[in-house]
């Protein structure tokens, strides 16, 4: 078990690690470019060559699907009242507990744990968590809600068209789902150096808030992740990726939305950063935990 957790982490930590070195060395990283790159071309890519590539059932899909809803809609309940119990703005702290790093940190995790038939289904959470993202996410940010930011999305293209490559049992040419696969295979590395460079740009502000946001996010992240799979009675594999995926730290986009909305952005910045110390520190037993919770333990 051990060794086995080993073999998961390691990867994660050294390819995070090349890009927070990267940065401290001062070399010269085009983060806008890489971004671009990643989000237009590497990302809709692996989703759609994943997705066709498998013989994965709809079912176990649409469950990852609604289970990634579910986690969502269970952690504003919770998270909601402690904000304003705690007089924190909604505005500010809500889109950083309400999205975990899902994919910087999920989708890698979940493709070392589980291989391909994980990776696809945590492709399904993923790819809903990016439309609340940008369309509730940025609404209650901004203040303004709109669905303006899906038609923008390629994210939202590529599942579609896997969607209706599946349901309409079509047979996908070898060289598409080829070319699909080596863009896609650039993802998931480039998005664990850039997640290290940024980590080596942000500043930590108000420590003791961004501890107490960030150890909300993983907590109720869990909790939220352990509901789900109660209300969904998911297979075991199922199971496994769910509650990771809920149980990643704060993503980096919510600082992004308070940097361009001022929504306390240096606040925000900190509960990134502690989060994802946190929970790389807490990976190792995160993992057991949830191999013990699946059934999935090698």
């Amino acid at each position: 078990m051990l060794y086995q957790l080993f073999t998961i982490i390691v990867p994660v930590f050294i390819c995070a690690g090349i890009g927070y070195v990267w940065a401290r060395l001062k070399l010269q990283f085009d983060n806008e470019t890489i971004t671009s790159l990643v989000t237009l071309v590497g990302t809709p890519c692996l989703v759609f060559g994943t997705l066709v590539g498998l013989d994965l059932s709809m079912e176990s899909l649409f469950r990852l699907g609604a289970g990634s809803a579910l986690v969502t809609v269970v952690t504003v309940a919770v998270v909601v009242p402690v904000l304003f119990l705690a007089k924190k703005s909604v505005r500010a702290f809500l889109p950083a507990l309400m999205f975990p790093n899902v994919g910087n940190i999920g989708l890698p995790l979940c493709l070392f744990a589980f291989g391909q038939e994980g990776l696809a289904l945590a492709i399904s959470y993923f790819a809903v968590q990016a439309v609340l993202m940008f369309t509730i996410g940025v609404g209650v940010a901004s203040g303004q809600f709109g669905l303006s930011s899906l038609t923008r999305n390629p994210i939202i293209y590529s599942v579609t068209a896997a969607l209706v490559c599946i349901l309409a049992d079509i047979d996908v040419p070898k060289w598409i789902i080829s070319t699909a696969d080596l863009a896609g295979g650039m993802c998931i590395p480039l998005l664990l150096i850039a997640l290290g460079v940024s980590l080596a740009k942000l500043r930590v502000s108000n420590l003791m808030e961004s501890f107490g946001i960030a150890a909300l996010r993983l907590v109720v992240g869990f909790g939220s992740g352990v509901l789900g799979v109660w209300m969904l009675g998911t297979t075991a594999m199922e199971t496994g990726v769910l509650i990771l995926m809920s149980s990643m730290p704060v993503a980096v986009f919510p600082y992004l939305f308070a940097v361009r909305y001022n929504r306390e952005p240096e606040t925000i910045a900190g509960c990134v950063i502690v989060s994802t110390i946190i929970g790389f520190l807490t990976m190792p037993g995160l993992l057991y935990l949830v191999f013990q919770l699946s059934g999935t333990a090698g």
